[in-house]
């Protein structure tokens, strides 16, 4: 019970399934989610730090970048199970909609130059 509590919780916040639905089917650097939430670099990695707490995403780093993806092989039957209906419920929602438009435009941009505009820690 408490895996499934945890990952209820995770996803319990609108930012975080903005998050998700971000991720679905690529990897993205903080700097990329910062910008796409318009949010302080350490308020997005409290969202990440939960997420990963709850095992839906996954983090690698890279020099100074932190790369986050969702989770697959580490990922609990609850927190697949989740995400899965997550992603589906939310295919027709106008913010994530806007948010995948969005994003088309911050893919086109140098993350460091993402990092950068928000003169605030690197990635």
């Amino acid at each position: 019970m408490r895996e499934i509590l945890g990952v209820m919780k995770a996803l319990a916040d609108e930012n975080r399934l903005r998050i998700v639905a971000a991720l679905h089917g690529r990897e993205l650097c903080l700097c990329q989610i910062v910008e796409l939430l318009g949010l302080a670099n350490s308020t997005v990695s409290r969202h990440m730090s939960i997420l990963y707490q709850a095992r839906i995403v996954q983090s690698r780093k890279d020099g100074r970048w932190s790369y986050f993806r969702l989770a697959e092989q580490d990922a609990t039957p609850a927190a697949l199970d989740a995400v899965s209906l997550v992603l589906q419920s939310l295919q027709q929602d106008g913010k994530i909609r806007a948010d995948a438009q969005r994003l088309k435009q911050i893919l086109r941009v140098d993350p460091e130059i993402l990092c950068q505009r928000r003169s605030e820690s690197p990635c």
